[in-house]
């Protein structure tokens, strides 16, 4: 009998794990898929909660409610002790976490059978860059928000360290891996030791020689994509008109087109008083007809189908030099078209970002790149090919593994539960 899971509480999407006849499995999340993508929905009209992509698709349906993703990038930050409207109530952004992290709970045990008190979660390693603080207290905040979805036990694990133990279950002989995690909200980085001989070692600090971690990941990809090549059409970076001789001609104010591109802050535009306020916007605008198309998606609550859309196009970039969305749903007959070669340039700086902090890695595990035999990689962000070549150009001698992008942390918490709590 399992008495222990993992759980990879994903930025943009999550994944459990148990043991089955003594091998660790994912469990199925929704409609016998393995990872779920981390989205509720609250349906106002049922007074229902939804899941996964049936939150998605009851609102791309246009049903009544709210949508919220992303929830992870709250962690950390000051929104943690927010609420945001649902209805005619107000709902603290922790319970709507706990009531995600539960349904994942539930899960898990119709598929064993029983009650699971015990859990290891995943956490990159940092949450919040340089404040030790502020990254202690959000993972304070995630124990306080398990412990409430109805766990006893929990204990954390650093998401790439999760991944190393996945990947050390195929290896035959002893390598020094550099684990690359990329995923929606966090970039991080582990020099480990792994081994046949050291499966199921409880005690691995000698062989974890290096964590390295930056808050940067796919979620800040689609901002960068969405605010360079998309909100221009919804009058990004155009300026105010002189109503009377004399008038200051001024930039637009970027913040609604800035949360209008963060997942998680696209709910906070839902409000009357955000809507008076572009409609100011509009009246001094210069070019009204694009600033029209913000009044009428901010008015439409159409925020979230955009970023889905943003970030279809990002993923279609990673096979194509050119992506089309349709934005109908805005204006009738408006397409966009993104390209790649921008999209590259514009995230130039997160892709280096993302190789110094390998580097580092490195420097603080004492390995220089050329020692390091195995570069495994995992995490959606990965998929991105400016991004997986500077990974494989950071390390260029090192055998590049593609471990399950979505699915490679999951099965090593769950291996780790296995390890810690004896299961």
């Amino acid at each position: 009998m399992p008495v222990a899971i993992g759980i990879d509480f994903g930025t943009s999407n999550s994944a459990v794990g148990f043991f089955k006849d003594g091998f660790p499995c994912l469990a199925e999340l929704e409609n016998k898929r393995l990872t779920i993508p981390s989205a509720i929905f609250y349906d106002t009209e049922e007074n229902a909660v939804l899941f996964g992509n049936e939150a998605i698709s009851f609102y791309m349906d246009g049903c009544e409610g709210r949508l919220l993703r992303s929830l992870k990038n709250i962690l950390g930050s000051a929104l943690i002790n927010e609420s945001t409207e649902i209805g005619y109530k107000n709902v603290f952004f922790k319970d709507i976490i706990v009531t995600f992290i539960k349904y994942l709970k539930n899960k898990v045990e119709c598929a064993v059978g029983h009650t699971i008190d015990n859990v290891v979660m995943g956490r990159p390693v940092r949450f919040v860059d340089s404040d030790e603080q502020a990254d202690t207290l959000a993972q304070r905040h995630l124990e306080e928000i398990t412990k409430r979805a109805g766990f006893h036990n929990v204990l954390f694990q650093y998401e790439p360290i999760a991944a190393a133990l996945d990947y050390e279950q195929s290896v035959k002989k002893e390598e020094l891996a550099l684990i690359v995690d990329i995923g929606g909200g966090t970039s991080d980085f582990s020099v480990v030791r792994v081994s046949p001989d050291r499966r199921g070692k409880i005690d691995r600090k000698q062989d974890i020689l290096a964590n390295t971690g930056v808050h940067i990941g796919g979620t800040d990809l689609d901002l960068k994509l969405s605010l360079e090549q998309i909100m221009p059409l919804f009058g990004y970076r155009t300026r105010t008109r002189s109503l009377f001789p004399g008038d200051a001609i001024l930039d637009l104010p970027p913040t609604y087109y800035r949360e209008l591109a963060t997942w998680h802050k696209i709910v906070f535009l839902y409000n009357n008083r955000t809507l008076q306020s572009v409609k100011n916007i509009h009246y001094h605008a210069e070019k009204q007809d694009l600033v029209d198309r913000l009044v009428k998606i901010i008015q439409k609550q159409e925020g979230h189908r955009l970023a889905s859309d943003v970030e279809a196009a990002k993923i279609v970039l990673s096979g194509k030099d050119v992506a089309s969305l349709s934005l109908n749903y805005v204006e009738k007959g408006l397409l966009a078209s993104v390209s790649r070669k921008q999209f590259e340039s514009d995230i130039d700086k997160e892709k280096e970002e993302i190789v110094c902090r390998m580097q580092e890695c490195l420097k603080m595990a004492n390995i220089s790149p050329s020692k390091i035999h195995t570069l495994f990689m995992t995490g959606g962000s990965t998929a991105i090919p400016l991004i997986a070549q500077a990974c494989i150009n950071t390390v260029p001698s090192a055998r590049m593994v593609a471990g399950n992008k979505f699915g490679s942390v999951g099965m090593g918490l769950t291996i780790d539960a296995g390890i810690k709590f004896g299961t």
